[in-house]
């Protein structure tokens, strides 16, 4: 029988206030652990207003511009618990946050990113896109081999606590790529960023994307997604 994973689209919310929520179900989910009751997690879809986030071991130096010229320009910059470098979340860009037990897949962690980015690269499948992995950087690219032409489309860093996972990826579909210029993304010089909608030349439904995403996320995990409205709300 497949295991039941809560969903929840939460549409635009700030960065911090998602945190803190991933932050609760995931000591949900651990406390149920300890009393032996069986919860699969949940998978949170969300987009972020303009932000910064630096993982746990990034270097603040990847960020290229001052706190003044940031706070001019409207973006928020949050030191996160999450592995990975710099990286920016802004509107349309759709972020998904699996809040997993492990213990109830496959407890490695290797598998889980690499289950991560399969969900992605059927994704681009769909829309006639090659995506793929390059060798000790995690995430989805699009011709990795090829230096002159590596481009990331799915950023990702995760945490896990007790087998449990928070964080988890950041697909570009249709925001703005100007934010990446201020950054050195994921700590990686002299690769580009791209977005499926500068992939595809043309506008891209941000809601076909999130529906392809629920239908790979079942697929690869073997789990059913079922919205929930346990999930307490935030704004």
């Amino acid at each position: 029988m497949k295991k039941t994973i809560c969903f929840a689209d939460l549409g635009l919310k700030p960065y911090q206030e998602v945190w803190d929520l991933q932050e609760t179900l995931l000591q949900q989910v651990i406390r149920n652990k300890t009393e032996n009751k069986e919860e699969a997690g949940y998978l949170l879809f969300t987009e972020h207003p303009p932000v910064y986030t630096l993982g746990r071991n990034g270097n603040a130096l990847h960020v290229l511009i001052g706190d003044d010229v940031r706070t001019k320009m409207g973006i928020d910059y949050v030191h996160t618990n999450r592995g990975g470098d710099i990286t920016f979340h802004g509107p349309g860009q759709l972020v998904a946050y699996p809040i997993l037990d492990l213990a109830q897949f496959k407890t490695d962690i290797s598998w889980y990113l690499n289950s991560l980015e399969e969900v992605v690269i059927r994704l681009l499948r769909d829309y006639g896109l090659s995506g793929d992995r390059s060798k000790g950087e995690t995430g989805v690219w699009l011709e990795p081999a090829v230096l002159t032409k590596a481009r990331k489309i799915c950023a990702m860093g995760i945490r896990s606590s007790r087998w449990v996972t928070m964080h988890g990826l950041a697909l570009n579909v249709i925001n703005s790529l100007h934010y990446f210029d201020f950054i050195i993304p994921c700590g990686i010089q002299h690769k580009k960023v791209t977005s499926l909608q500068k992939e595809l030349n043309r506008d891209v439904s941000i809601e076909e994307v999130k529906e392809k995403m629920q239908f790979y996320f079942e697929q690869v995990f073997n789990v059913r997604l079922e919205r929930e409205d346990r999930i307490p709300a935030i704004g």
